[in-house]
């Protein structure tokens, strides 16, 4: 293949270039903020299946105290009218008298009984409740970390996008000046070794390998014709010369 030779050196350029764009879509892809935002969204929705879980469960004892305290209202009613009965005197006989005192005795303690209850359901709901409250202050520190760490991923990404948007167009400004056939070779060889599809040669050595040339590969490329399209024997790549080629 032949190229003038300031055409090769465009090809140099197109290189950096590429090279450069393949840095910021690599910055893009690996940029810190965007692993702390997926943590922080992971844990945002365990939070949320915890607050909702832990609402639920004060849901629960809420009713679970209404129904104890309710039975509690009804024990004391029940031995309300009992001691009304009693205390009137309409209880003549004595068996009667004596299990009205038993069963009001019993009253008794099942309402002590089920004002405990009262107390030990009001005691698990109070904790419940608090555990709402920390895990809903657990999540809004975690939606303003990332809120935080979103709006700086989304401002590395402007900044990343824009100089990606420059160095797109001096791309497409220096590929004119690059034959076609020359331009499909070099994109041919970037994909196949990691981007770099064209190097210098500099001081005798290949910029894309960084192995020295041997003498009669130097010799070689110096009877070359100046438009002859040099390749690497070593990594392939296209080989540039330059007034610091060490020819």
């Amino acid at each position: 293949m032949k190229a003038a030779p300031q055409a090769q050196l465009r090809l140099i350029d197109l290189q950096e270039l590429d090279s450069t764009l393949d840095r910021l879509a690599h910055r893009r892809r690996t940029l810190p903020e965007l692993a702390e935002v997926d943590r922080l969204e992971g844990r945002l929705t365990e939070l949320r299946d915890a607050i909702v879980a832990a609402e639920t469960e004060v849901g629960d004892l809420d009713r679970e105290q209404r129904k104890a305290e309710q039975d509690v209202e009804q024990v004391r009613a029940r031995a309300e009218r009992d001691q009304k009965r009693l205390d009137s005197g309409q209880v003549a006989s004595a068996k009667d008298l004596s299990g009205l005192q038993t069963e009001i005795a019993s009253l008794q303690r099942r309402q002590s009984d089920l004002e405990e209850v009262v107390l030990e359901i009001m005691e698990r709901r109070e904790e419940a409740e608090s555990k709402v409250s920390g895990l809903r202050e657990e999540r809004a520190a975690a939606q303003t970390e990332h809120d935080t760490l979103a709006q700086r991923r989304d401002t590395a990404r402007k900044e990343i996008d824009e100089e990606s948007g420059t160095t797109t167009a001096a791309r497409a400004a220096v590929a004119k000046d690059v034959p076609a056939d020359l331009q499909a070779l070099y994109e041919k060889l970037r994909g196949q070794f990691g981007g770099v599809g064209a190097a210098k040669l500099y001081r005798g050595a290949c910029q894309g390998c960084h192995l020295a040339l041997n003498t009669v590969d130097l010799n070689r490329i110096r009877a070359a014709a100046e438009d002859e399209v040099i390749r690497c024997e070593e990594c392939r790549r296209v080989l540039v010369r330059t007034p610091e080629s060490g020819l």
